[in-house]
């Protein structure tokens, strides 16, 4: 089974696949997928789909790898329950022989941000033409658009690809922005800024200006429900009843002033969700799995119990992921 494909299918979701004369725009990843509303795909969108649960996001809100839990898939239960215990013991900061909420939220944090870094490094290999550590703009637009000339104005010149010119043009200014060197290449922290603007706080003005050029119409720094749908306004008159409610009520949600507009602030919720609060919904989530005397607190022995929910009876590569614990003590 190939590790991309499955790592893609079930932690990032599928890649948008866009047609152009001569090659495919992979968007970086699935995670930094657009939403209908411009939004990034949120890092737990894979979490329930069609009410269904994927037990696959909590492993790996584990593990912090994807390839991690797949290798879980050849480890019977008694041994994946002994390098659970492994896991739990560094998890375990104030030595008490118990999960907190605290603990366990840092903990996730620490694995999404691994999960970042190890689909960046994949996608980074994939653009990385010559394999010198680095990645050109000239790679990546080959890679990615299929343009081979940087000077290349072809695919601008194409009425029918007006996406992809946006695409074009966002892409270079996120480049640009993580290149903070400026040397016209991305090292591997640059290219996970580039990849991953949700991992590095100084990106997120470049989106939030990106987002108001594509849906601020009316120039007035805020984004109306008109322009929070876009396009969508335009084909929702027969399904009126059913779309634009949903589109209406996703942007009360995100209008948490009411006053019927987003501004900055509430932009920026919208565009990159925050890992914290998926990090709190998963804590809630597992708790609520495997806390069985309802004391507020998982022993190690409740975890081991359900260790089904946490790593699943699949094996991991015990000492690469020992090396990923002592980065996890370092980063506390």
């Amino acid at each position: 089974m190939n590790c991309w494909s499955l790592s893609l299918g079930l932690v990032l979701g599928v890649l948008v696949l866009r047609e152009a004369t001569a090659h495919t725009h992979h968007l970086h990843n699935a995670q930094k997928e657009r939403e209908a509303d411009g939004g990034r795909t949120a890092r737990d969108h894979g979490h329930y789909t069609n009410g269904e649960h994927n037990a696959d996001f909590d492993h790996e809100a584990i593990l912090g790898s994807v390839k991690d839990a797949e290798e879980y898939d050849q480890l019977p239960a008694m041994e994946a329950k002994r390098r659970l215990e492994i896991l739990l013991v560094k998890m375990d900061r104030d030595n008490d022989k118990h999960i907190d909420r605290k603990e366990l939220h840092s903990w996730i944090l620490r694995s999404f941000r691994m999960l970042s870094e190890e689909e960046s490094s994949e996608r980074m290999d994939e653009v990385d033409e010559d394999e010198d550590g680095y990645v050109t703009w000239a790679e990546y637009i080959a890679e990615t658009y299929g343009i081979k000339d940087p000077e290349d104005q072809q695919l601008l010149d194409q009425e029918d690809q007006v996406e992809e010119q946006r695409l074009l043009r966002e892409d270079r200014q996120l480049f640009n922005a993580a290149d903070k060197n400026i040397d016209g290449r991305l090292d591997d922290m640059e290219f996970l800024a580039f990849s991953h603007p949700e991992e590095s706080p100084d990106m997120l003005p470049i989106i939030l200006q990106q987002t108001l050029e594509e849906k601020d119409t009316n120039n007035d720094g805020l984004i109306d429900f008109q322009e929070y749908i876009g396009d969508k306004g335009t084909n929702l008159k027969t399904n009126i009843s059913n779309e634009e409610d949903q589109d209406r009520r996703k942007f009360e949600e995100h209008d948490l002033d009411g006053d019927n507009a987003l501004n900055i602030v509430e932009m920026q919720r919208f565009l990159i969700p925050t890992n914290l609060d998926i990090a709190e919904d998963e804590v809630d989530h597992l708790f609520a799995a495997a806390d069985d005397d309802n004391d507020d607190l998982l022993s190690f022995l409740e975890i081991l119990d359900h260790h089904d929910v946490f790593v699943g009876s699949e094996a991991t590569d015990y000492g690469d992921h020992l090396h990923n614990l002592d980065r996890f003590d370092d980063e506390l």
